[in-house]
C-alpha cells in the first residue's frame, strides 16, 4: 500500500471541518432561540441580484488556502465576481445557469429565472467582460428569458436551453484555465453557498442551496479532462457530491446536512491532490 500524505492531511482537515460543521449547525439550531423544525422551507428564488453572495470571505480562505492569492477568490465570487480570473469568473457564472436549466427543466421557472438570467443581467456585467470575444451568445439567453416570462414549458424551449448550455461550454473551452484549480475554487464557493442556504435542518435561502449544486455540475464538466485512475476517482468524488441535493435543485424537506456536503468537498479536494 502506498504512502501518500497529502491524502492522509487533507483527510484528517477534511474530517475535521465536516466535525466543526456538524457541531456549528447544531449549535444554530440552538442558539437562535427556535425549533429548527419549524422554519419554513424556501420555495422561491431568494437569489438576490447584488447582495446574494456578500460576506463569504473566510470560506473561500479555508479551502485550498496557502497558495499565494488563491486564499479570498471564492469570498470574492461572493463579493465582486467581476474580480475573479476570466476561467473562474465564467465557472462561477456557469454553474447560476446549470442552477437555472435543472429548475426550467424540473416545471419549476419561478425559481429558475433568476439563475438563467444571470448572464445576461446589468447587475451582474462585470462578470461578462472577455466572454464576447470568447463566443459568448447573449441572444441565447435573452430567448430563454423570453420563454420563461411567456411561462412556455420547458419541453418546448429545449432546443434554446441546450443552445444556452452549449454556448457556455465552448466558451469554457476557449477561456482555458487550470482544470485543478477552478474545481478547487467551486468546492470552495459550494462550501460557503451550502453554508448560507441550509445552516440548520431546512433549506433557509433557496437561492443559494440551487447554486451550490450549479457549482458542482460545473465541477463535474470540468472533471472530464483528467486523465488516468486518478482523474476518475475525482470524478466519482463529484458524484457523490451531487447525489447529496436528493431533488437536484429543488429544496427538499429534509436537504442533506452541511457537515456532509463539507466532507464530500473535501475528499474531491483530497482526490485532486494526486493530480497536483
Amino acid at each position: 500500500m502506498s504512502f501518500h500524505p497529502k491524502r492522509w492531511i487533507g483527510l484528517g482537515l477534511g474530517v475535521a471541518f465536516a466535525g466543526l460543521a456538524g457541531l456549528s449547525a447544531c449549535g444554530g439550531e440552538a442558539g437562535e432561540g427556535g425549533d429548527a423544525g419549524e422554519a419554513p422551507i424556501v420555495t422561491t428564488a431568494e437569489h438576490g441580484e447584488a447582495g446574494e453572495h456578500g460576506e463569504t470571505g473566510e470560506a473561500g480562505e479555508g479551502g485550498e488556502g496557502g497558495e499565494a492569492g488563491e486564499g479570498g477568490e471564492a469570498g470574492e465570487a461572493g463579493e465582486n465576481p467581476g474580480a475573479l480570473p476570466l476561467p473562474k469568473r465564467l465557472a462561477f457564472m456557469t454553474g447560476h445557469v446549470e442552477a437555472g436549466l435543472a429548475l426550467y427543466r424540473a416545471g419549476e421557472p419561478s425559481m429558475a429565472a433568476k439563475h438563467l438570467l444571470h448572464p445576461v443581467s446589468e447587475t451582474h456585467a462585470d462578470e461578462r467582460v472577455g466572454l464576447d470575444a470568447l463566443g459568448f451568445d447573449g441572444s441565447l439567453f435573452e430567448a430563454v428569458s423570453a420563454a420563461l416570462d411567456a411561462g412556455t414549458p420547458a419541453e418546448l424551449v429545449e432546443p434554446q436551453l441546450a443552445l444556452a448550455e452549449a454556448n457556455l461550454a465552448e466558451v469554457s473551452k476557449q477561456a482555458g484555465g487550470d482544470t485543478i484549480e477552478i474545481i478547487e475554487f467551486l468546492m470552495d464557493v459550494i462550501d460557503e453557498e451550502y453554508t448560507k442556504g441550509v445552516p440548520g435542518d431546512v433549506v433557509e435561502v433557496a437561492g443559494e442551496y440551487q447554486d451550490a449544486f450549479g457549482f458542482a455540475i460545473v465541477a463535474k464538466d470540468h472533471a472530464v479532462s483528467l486523465e488516468g485512475e486518478a482523474g476518475a476517482r475525482v470524478r466519482e468524488q463529484i458524484d457523490a457530491l451531487i447525489a447529496l441535493w436528493p431533488e437536484a435543485p429543488v429544496p427538499p424537506a429534509s436537504p442533506t446536512p452541511l457537515g456532509q456536503v463539507i466532507a464530500q468537498t473535501g475528499l474531491v479536494r483530497l482526490e485532486l491532490s494526486d493530480l497536483k
